[in-house]
């Protein structure tokens, strides 16, 4: 079953399998406002914890988005690529950002639960 991590940074981690599906936050994708383009991760690409793995674009500003944990870039949501607005409208299902194989599963203790990005944010 997969097990979903948060960041201070406002991003959110699926992880099952070794793999770790990563995308924004809703509270992130408010604060963005609507988004008019992702630049997507390089299949392949390495990352080390704090790298830049994604550009998002929204009327108000662009922001990196950061690798949560060390790994390797195993698939990008390509569908943002034409729409990118699916990151406001589903922030923690269809507008997922990249997904990657985890290189040290231990990093994710480090992550925060649901309840403590709640207290987070406030």
């Amino acid at each position: 079953m997969a097990k979903t991590y948060f960041t201070e940074d406002h991003e959110w981690l699926r992880v099952e399998g070794g793999i770790a599906t990563v995308g924004i936050t809703d509270y992130a994708q408010e604060q963005l406002g609507d988004l008019v383009f992702v630049e997507l991760p390089e299949l392949g690409k390495k990352l080390a914890k704090g790298d830049t793995a994604v550009v998002v674009e929204s009327v108000k500003a662009a922001s990196d988005v950061y690798a949560p944990v060390d790994g390797e870039i195993t698939e990008a949501n390509t569908s943002l690529s034409s729409d990118p607005s699916l990151v406001n409208s589903a922030a923690t299902s269809d507008g997922w950002l990249w997904k990657m194989r985890l290189a040290d599963e231990s990093q994710l203790e480090g992550l925060l639960d649901e309840a403590a990005y709640k207290a987070h944010i406030g």
